[in-house]
């Protein structure tokens, strides 16, 4: 047990009944025989990161309840928590009461956490987005998709051939790093926009990512078309590139291309319906969409896959966004609950197909509307969670004052992410998080529960859920500043590079965390992990995809070109 947790189990408030426990081997069947569950590590990211089941999802306990009711909406989900089974799963169990008290009534806790994973036999991953990053491993191989060395291409574009390279990412990673040359148009954008792109059929057409996964996904999308060009993945991205010995391009100014006009917007709708027929994806009446949205005894999302602006002009009250490509990259992001099912809706009938695809060949249940966002749906409204009681805000002048007040100094604890406050932070601010925050408190005031205690944090949200804890162990006087009305207060920064030190910075994924900011090793560490993630794999791990879902197969060139 380390002393955070000892300290913790002594001076908090104890749930009134603990959640009961499963078995690994429990689990394991439960995994498999096909109802909803959902697993969820409530341990901070960069525990996550370092190791977790297959098909867990990360919901830290230091936002735990408004992500469990985004991630899993449905309050009577079986739902299984863990963590690294410190102090009898203590945090667990913390966890689990806070979900039944918000009227979660099917809560169950893993016994011994992630290690009495392990111990039975299973593997605990590295890394995150780990499905979508399996599949598009598989997915290369299943559907033979061609790919181009970063030297080739690089050959090819000082010879000056013509090609179409594009960006597959979001525009927010295009603009921080990129190809020379690489036009961003996200995955999720592909189907609609590639004809704006190239008007010469013998253009080979390139799609770059960050590694590997979206290069390959994004190639296959418009393989799956029918897209007549020669299509290839830009073998392991940008940092392949950089492995290459040659630079990317920052700061690109470039921006999506604008949606076609109505004759090829005719063109890309017939293409992505013949290839959502193809790979057998259901189209539901309206009826029969809301049946499903009816179903109290199921849990169906309802994604609006256009694009931010789109979103927000107007759309389907109740639906959630989530952009195409970044749904397909990173699904254990937006949905928590094994075996749900999922509709997918646009506006054009162009994007949601080709999404629902992709998401049905990850083997989950997903399913487009006939009309899409025009078809008359109502998204059932669920109670919204209600956060804990609010803390006091403090402004910049009344900070001023407390500072130079040397009778009554508060207990400073920063929430912020570790690497916020080791870049600066109010001196003799100590660094929390919510798991720890009442050890940390406790540390900080002597165990004096009378000496105010002053949260940094980088929202309300964060300050509530952790003054929640403190308040059961026993501290009333709290109050909340964000970090630079702090600092607009005339209180002294300081930046503190190694501290918290990197094994108690539990927020923080250090797994190859650097690998775009220049660091090749931690590249080349990234693309290994990236490699052998099919080899980790359990038999039902790898059985949950669906690869033989409308496979196609460009006549175009070698499935690998390198120089």
């Amino acid at each position: 047990m380390t002393a955070h947790s000892e300290i913790s189990e002594t001076i908090s408030t104890a749930p009134a009944t603990r959640a009961p426990a499963i078995s690994a081997g429990t689990l394991h069947q439960w995994l498999q025989d096909g109802r909803e569950l959902a697993l969820l590590d409530i341990r901070e990211h960069g525990q996550y990161g370092e190791g977790h089941p297959f098909f867990s999802v990360h919901a830290g306990y230091s936002r735990l309840e408004p992500e469990v009711a985004r991630l899993v909406p449905r309050r009577a989900t079986r739902t299984v928590l863990f963590d690294d089974g410190d102090a009898n799963s203590a945090l667990a169990h913390r966890a689990a009461s806070r979900l039944e008290a918000l009227g979660y009534d099917d809560v169950w806790v893993l016994a011994g956490g992630a290690p009495a994973w392990e111990r039975a036999g299973h593997t605990l991953f590295k890394g995150v987005n780990l499905p979508s990053k399996t599949f598009g491993e598989i997915a290369e191989h299943a559907f033979g998709v061609p790919h181009i060395s970063a030297r080739e291409l690089a050959e090819r574009q000082r010879a000056g051939e013509p090609l179409v390279l594009v960006d597959g990412r979001t525009l927010e990673e295009h603009r921080k790093m990129t190809l020379p040359g690489a036009i961003p148009v996200p995955n999720g954008e592909l189907a609609l926009r590639w004809r704006t792109l190239v008007s010469d059929p013998a253009t080979p057409i390139v799609v770059h990512c960050a590694g590997r996964t979206r290069s390959i996904v994004g190639a296959q999308i418009l393989r799956d078309l029918g897209v007549p060009n020669p299509v290839l993945a830009l073998e392991n991205g940008t940092q392949g590139w950089a492995l290459a010995g040659l630079e990317l391009e920052r700061g690109s100014t470039r921006t999506v291309p604008p949606a076609p006009e109505a004759v090829q917007r005719q063109a890309a709708r017939d293409d992505a319906t013949a290839a959502a027929r193809h790979a057998g994806v259901p189209v539901l009446t309206a009826a029969e969409a809301q049946a499903w949205l009816d179903d109290g005894t199921r849990t169906t999302f309802v994604f609006d896959v256009r694009t931010a602006g789109e979103f927000a002009a107007g759309g389907l009250q109740g639906a959630r966004h989530a952009p195409g490509g970044q749904l397909l990259q990173a699904t254990d992001l937006q949905v928590g609950v094994r075996h749900a099912r999922i509709l997918v809706l646009d506006d054009d009938g162009v994007r949601a197909p080709v999404v629902a695809l992709w998401l049905r060949r990850l083997g989950l249940d997903a399913a487009l509307v006939e009309d899409g966002l025009a078809a008359d749906l109502r998204v059932p409204a669920r109670a919204p969670v209600p956060l804990p009681p609010a803390v006091a805000a403090v402004d910049a002048e009344a900070l001023s004052a407390w500072h130079d007040d040397t009778d009554a100094p508060p207990a400073v604890l920063d929430l912020r992410p570790s690497p916020a406050y080791r870049a600066g932070h109010a001196r003799g601010a100590v660094w929390s998080i919510r798991p720890r925050v009442v050890a940390d408190a406790w540390a900080a005031t002597g165990g004096d529960l009378q000496r105010p205690v002053l949260l940094i944090a980088p929202d309300e949200t964060v300050a509530r859920l952790a003054a929640l804890d403190l308040r059961e162990g026993g501290w009333q006087q709290l109050s909340w500043a964000r970090a630079e009305v702090v600092a607009s207060a005339g209180w002294a920064q300081q930046a503190t590079p190694t501290s918290p030190p990197d094994a108690e910075a539990i927020d923080f994924l250090l797994f190859v965390h650097d690998r775009h900011d220049g660091n090749l090793e931690a590249a080349r560490r990234y693309l290994d992990w990236e490699l052998g993630l099919i080899a980790q794999c359990a038999p039902e791990e790898l059985a949950s995809f669906r690869v033989s879902a409308g496979a196609h197969h460009s006549p175009y060139g070698k499935t690998h070109i390198d120089s």
